[in-house]
């Protein structure tokens, strides 16, 4: 497998410096990933990509995920704020092949107003599925005319909330450029799951893993309260057990990537170690 990171570089290629990028480079990673807010991605230029590939070239990186940043829902029942999205998703896909980015994530988003992850009944209601398809064939259809694979980052509580339905909307979409994130820790719905985690770990990879195409790496840690609680954690800090997720994913991606992300600079080295020493007790070379 190969070990990245989301974080360091600036959200915009314009403005990325070697230095932010040398700051993962001394981890030994081969990847820094990062989101670009929707509202730049009009201004960004073939030169402004250009200078970027240049920095990455120089400095023996790629560029395993471009994130397109949106607040809107893909399946709102408004069709003009779909047609925003998608028209800044597709010039994203564009971007995105310009940066030579080998995915470009973006997210469905939810009628809950207050977040694109806040969950909210009207998410599952008559209709919002069936949307939801409409509007990636919109998607895959640019991404099929750029030849960008486009991954969708899902969620427990979003509307593709289980790897079944992930695979359920792939399959309908029906386009080998649309694929999913395989974030596992993103599809643990109960305790029971945490607590057996090598089960509910080679099921999420029996399920996902043919239609992902990009992993992300963290951990999972319970905190007390009267409901449950589960925190994303620093790999190697929480309770899951991710000798297993890695090697489920050198079996299926042999060289794919695997990014450390939603951490603050500090916790970031600490995270790459760990994955290293994770790596090595499963038997996975980090290439």
């Amino acid at each position: 497998m190969r070990l990245g990171v989301v974080g360091f570089a600036s959200g915009d290629p314009r403005v990325v410096t070697a230095d932010e990028l040398r700051k993962a480079v001394k981890l030994g990673v081969t990847s820094v990933c990062y989101h670009g807010s929707g509202e730049i991605l009009g201004e960004i230029t073939s030169s402004d990509c250009d200078r970027a590939n240049d920095l990455y070239d120089d400095l023996g990186l790629e560029l395993a995920q471009f994130g397109i940043g949106y607040g809107e829902c893909l399946f709102d029942p408004d069709k003009t704020v779909r047609d925003k999205v998608v028209q800044t998703i597709c010039r994203g896909i564009e971007v995105g092949r310009s940066l030579r980015a080998h995915n470009v994530l973006i997210r469905t988003g939810s009628l809950n107003p207050s977040g694109s992850y806040d969950p909210t009944p009207e998410n599952h209601g008559p209709g919002s599925l069936e949307m939801l398809i409409n509007t990636l064939t919109r998607i895959a259809e640019k991404a099929d005319k750029e030849g960008m694979t486009v991954v969708v980052e899902t969620h427990a509580l979003t509307i593709m909330g289980s790897p079944e339905i992930n695979k359920q909307v792939i399959d309908e979409v029906g386009s080998a450029q649309l694929r999913v994130v395989m974030d596992f820790v993103n599809h643990f719905q109960s305790l029971e799951q945490v607590y057996n985690s090598t089960e509910r770990l080679n099921h999420i990879f029996e399920v996902m893993g043919s239609i992902s195409t990009v992993a992300h790496v963290k951990d999972i840690s319970l905190a007390p309260g009267f409901v449950l609680h589960m925190n994303e954690e620093v790999p190697g800090s929480g309770v899951l057990d991710l000798v297993t997720a890695l090697r489920c994913w050198e079996e299926l991606h042999p060289g794919g990537y695997m990014l450390v992300e939603h951490l603050p600079e500090e916790k970031i080295p600490i995270a790459v170690q760990n994955v290293r020493q994770i790596a090595a007790k499963a038997g996975v070379s980090i290439v």
